[in-house]
């Protein structure tokens, strides 16, 4: 849905940033800004800045920083237009309804008549459970040690022991056969048409991000099999893309998110204190899975039962997060199997020291590998050590392969030097490297004298938008086109318009840019410092960041000017000489 440019800035400017975050973040007032600690990074002492005047937020230790909505997309993980609605519906701000085509729309109501039938089951689960005829199912929990307030908050429910009882209830509720059908709540054959897909099983609800149920889980009561069964895929539910657990976790703000195997193991983690826990939905993780991970941590924590098919499950999920930019660790749970019967054994210290502990995922990886060799045999040593420094060539980075080398020449207790030259010979012999530098990070590789360059840029924005008066002063040397980098340029005509009309308004040239990384990149423009020990010194920091940026701009359009582009050629003449009056400018703030 498209909304116009007047109707983001009026829910913006409802809503001071200064009262937003304040939800989120203690902050306390410093100079003309507040500051806190950043929500999206671990640190000791406040780095987080949140201006009123340019209503924005930055972070001077991690770089995050935006305007109102960013901060809620990037703190609830909200799109866009789920921000929008949130913050307009704070500041009572009707949006304009949505435009839909005849198939969207069709589609659309699919999704939220679907998503009713599921807050109907799950509502009537939960009452079985707690009805009589659940008692063995509640007896099943209780055993489990699950106390209510757990059961309450995972919405814990119950199936009853006839193949037709949820059936026969939305058929009261007048619901569709249809409709039924399309929940995945029901399943159909010839001989007994309809009939209940779950029945005498614990529920389980699946809930997407917004606590919306998407989907069931259900646990048999009894020996009958499958003993997990999960919904099948629906118009709202896609098991390879949703995490169990992850709309809780989500908000725990620990610095790395816990994956285990199964529900139980994620309820009883909460329950211990580890809010941070997350389960795959009865599938291995899929790459879909680490890059929904990815935007809410850089660090995995593999908690996966200690036996076959869990060390199993970590080799296949490892490569994959890795691919997806996260950082990952295996936890070791001996001799127990899983982390439920872990805590209960040794409690939640004895849990949180071995999540301290858990293992790099190279080095976890290495153990495995260690197995298939005999480490006693001279010959079988030496091909084992010629395998890991194979997989320590793939790194790309010279100082990753080094540190790799050094953790592996301790664990084994072998030569440093040794396995170096074992790593170089696989080099030399061409090993694919484990990691490639992407486009976009190529992109952002910027030259030293640039980077110099782009830092007098923000400076000079970040000036201008703190002090406007220097407007008139700064505009009749540098022009938006002496910005040379593009989005640069792009933020300049913006502020210069709007100190024009007298208008500054930074959060809403935020609002301009979709891409996060660009909103990152435009909150640091107007969040750039400078030391200085007195105003003089400022003045003097400012008058130089002008010439820097003339002289830069004058020296790119020489360099595209035309051998016979006459009219170009006087224009840097007359750029030249406004350049050597910058030396008697005065600079007053």
């Amino acid at each position: 849905m498209y909304y116009s440019d007047d109707i983001v800035e009026e829910v913006r400017a409802r809503n001071d940033i200064v009262d937003v975050i304040s939800g989120y973040v203690k902050l306390q007032r410093r100079g003309s800004s507040y500051f806190g600690l950043c929500p999206f990074h671990n640190e000791k002492s406040p780095s987080f800045s949140v201006s009123p005047s340019k209503q924005m937020y930055y972070c001077f230790g991690c770089g995050a920083g935006g305007n109102v909505f960013t901060f809620l997309m990037e703190y609830e993980n909200y799109t866009f237009p789920e921000a929008l609605k949130v913050l307009a519906d704070r500041a009572g701000v009707s949006l304009p309804e949505v435009e839909y085509s005849e198939e969207a729309k069709k589609q659309r109501d699919l999704k939220s008549a679907v998503l009713e039938v599921n807050k109907m089951a799950a509502k009537y689960f939960y009452y079985q459970l707690r009805a009589p005829q659940g008692e063995k199912a509640m007896e099943y929990l209780k055993g489990r040690a699950l106390s209510d307030e757990t059961m309450r908050r995972f919405g814990l429910g119950y199936a009853g022991p006839y193949s037709d009882e949820l059936y026969r209830y939305l058929k009261k509720k007048g619901i569709s056969e249809e409709l039924m059908k399309e929940s995945g709540l029901m399943s159909v054959n010839e001989r007994q048409g309809m009939y209940d897909k779950f029945w005498n099983r614990v529920m389980f609800p699946i809930m997407d991000i917004n606590g919306k149920v998407i989907g069931f889980g259900g646990r048999v009561m009894g020996d009958a099999k499958p003993k997990y069964l999960n919904s099948p895929e629906t118009v709202i539910f896609d098991k390879s893309r949703n995490l169990y657990g992850l709309h809780i976790a989500r908000t725990s703000r620990k610095k790395y998110i816990l994956v285990c195997e199964g529900y139980m193991d994620v309820i009883s983690m909460h329950q211990a204190g580890f809010t941070n826990a997350v389960a795959s939905l009865g599938t291995a993780l899929t790459s879909q899975h680490a890059s929904l991970l990815k935007r809410y941590t850089d660090e995995v924590i593999l908690t996966y039962d200690s036996d076959e098919a869990g060390i199993k499950a970590a080799l296949r999920a490892i490569p994959l997060l890795k691919a997806a930019g996260v950082s990952t660790k295996v936890l070791h749970m001996d001799p127990y199997k899983d982390p439920d019967e872990f805590i209960k054994a040794l409690g939640t210290d004895a849990f949180q020291e071995r999540i301290d502990q858990a293992e790099n995922s190279f080095l976890f990886e290495l153990s495995i590998l260690q197995k298939d060799y005999d480490m006693k045999d001279p010959e079988s040593k030496t091909r084992f050590f010629q395998a890991v420094a194979a997989k320590i060539a793939e790194f790309e980075l010279e100082i990753e392969r080094e540190n790799y080398i050094e953790a592996v020449a301790e664990k084994y207790q072998i030569s440093f030097d040794g396995m170096r030259k074992m790593v170089m010979n696989c080099l030399m012999q061409g090993v694919p490297l484990r990691a490639k530098t992407t486009s976009a990070e190529r992109r952002q590789v910027r030259p030293e004298k640039e980077d110099g360059i782009l830092k007098s840029m923000r400076l000079l924005l970040t000036w201008l938008s703190e002090y406007p008066g220097l407007y008139k002063t700064v505009s009749a040397y540098v022009k938006p086109e002496d910005f040379t980098d593009e989005l640069y340029k792009e933020v300049a005509e913006m502020l210069y318009e709007q100190l024009e009309k007298g208008e500054l308004n930074p959060a809403r040239i935020i609002n301009h840019f979709t891409d996060p990384q660009q909103q990152r990149t435009a909150a640091q423009i107007f969040n750039t410092k400078v030391r200085a020990e007195s105003q003089a010194e400022q003045e003097k920091a400012i008058r130089e960041s002008i010439y820097k940026v003339v002289n830069h701009g004058i020296t790119q359009k020489t360099k595209e000017l035309g051998a016979a582009d006459i009219q170009g050629l006087q224009k840097l003449i007359e750029a030249r000489k406004r350049l050597q009056e910058l030396g008697r400018l005065h600079i007053s703030l």
